[in-house]
């Protein structure tokens, strides 16, 4: 009996592990990915009445983290949803200032930090590759 449920464990362990390594998975984003540090980091900034000075190294850090990580279409839609999600359950969010933080971090961001503003919709994107890319500028 404790072979079998040893093995069975096993079994499970190595499904979980291809699964996890899976390229579909690996290239996933995640909630908490997005918000994790913007939560920790920003959400302080955000709260305040619009202001000059910069938001702190460690929140632009994370707005550009959550940048660089948000990459496809899917993975921008997800951000995008993610960020929205966790502003409208925290009170106090200036809208103004939380808007103003991509950029005040010089941060080229693919959609409004925002409660208010819908998320874009990417599904244009979403099933195009890079290599048909048209640069129209």
């Amino acid at each position: 009996m404790a072979r079998a449920t040893a093995a069975q464990l096993v079994v499970v362990a190595l499904v979980a592990a291809m699964l996890l390594a899976s390229p579909r998975t690996a290239n996933a984003i995640l909630c908490g990915q997005v918000t994790g540090d913007f939560v920790v980091f920003c959400i302080n900034y955000a709260r305040r009445p619009p202001v000059d000075d910069p938001p702190s190294s460690r929140c632009c850090r994370s707005v550009k983290g959550i940048a660089d990580a948000a990459r496809t279409a899917k993975e921008k839609l997800t951000a995008c949803d993610c960020l929205q999600s966790m502003l409208k359950g925290i009170r106090g969010i200036n809208p103004e200032t939380a808007a103003s933080i991509p950029s005040k971090c010089g941060v080229s961001f693919p959609f409004a930090i925002s409660t208010s503003v819908p998320c874009p919709d990417f599904s244009l994107m979403i099933n195009r590759s890079p290599a048909h890319a048209v640069d129209v500028a």
